[in-house]
């Protein structure tokens, strides 16, 4: 540093300059990525679901025995939603890997797995938002119109053990749908250029 407002006639004084390595200090979470991500992660999921719902529709109109063989597609649509969840996951996680500036593996991971946290997040609300207010509805309905009766146990466990499988089939749908996440965003990072480090 030099002082420049002293008279002429006295020494200017300078201070050595320090030359040290700068070090970038950013935020390891993109938000503006992320969302991105989740945005064509969601509209994805969306459209894929409605194409595999259709195709079950459409089978289903076209069965010769539709009320035995109705239990079967619809099996099949689930599992094909869950595969639409899979792909939209891993989609919206390589657009949040490629909307974000260069970055390394670990970091690109981390903001995969909140992009997937937060998808099923928004996902479980608005399906369960969505499912009470239906079945909220429907049930004041039956409740208006049928006698206050008691369903027999057999019912109650058949009913019991379809949501075992619903919730089983979410948790196993869930994880996969976080590797799904983890590996577009694997796939879609921009590494750092040059001799950045890479943690």
């Amino acid at each position: 540093m030099s002082y420049v407002n002293r008279p002429m006639d006295d020494e200017v004084m300078t201070e050595p300059t320090m030359v040290g390595r700068v070090v970038d200090y950013h935020d390891r979470v993109r938000w503006g990525p992320i969302i991105s991500g989740l945005m064509i992660a969601l509209a994805a999921q969306l459209i894929l679901s409605a194409i595999f719902a259709a195709l079950g529709a459409n089978t289903i109109a076209n069965l010769v025995a539709p009320r035995s063989q109705a239990a079967d597609v619809v099996g099949n649509v689930g599992i094909w939603s869950t595969i639409a969840l899979l792909i939209s996951l891993f989609i919206g996680a390589w657009v949040a890997g490629r909307a974000c500036g260069p970055m390394n593996r670990s970091t690109a991971l981390l903001n995969g797995a909140i992009l997937w946290a937060t998808a099923v997040a928004i996902s479980s609300w608005l399906l369960a938002s969505g499912v009470s207010g239906a079945f909220g509805i429907a049930a004041m309905r039956i409740a208006e119109t049928l006698p206050q009766t008691q369903l027999p146990a057999d019912t109650v466990q058949n009913l019991s053990a379809a949501a075992s499988r619903s919730l089983w089939w979410f948790v196993f749908g869930s994880l996969l749908g976080l590797v799904a996440s983890l590996a577009g965003s694997a796939t879609g990072v921009r590494r750092p250029h040059g001799n950045q480090e890479r943690r």
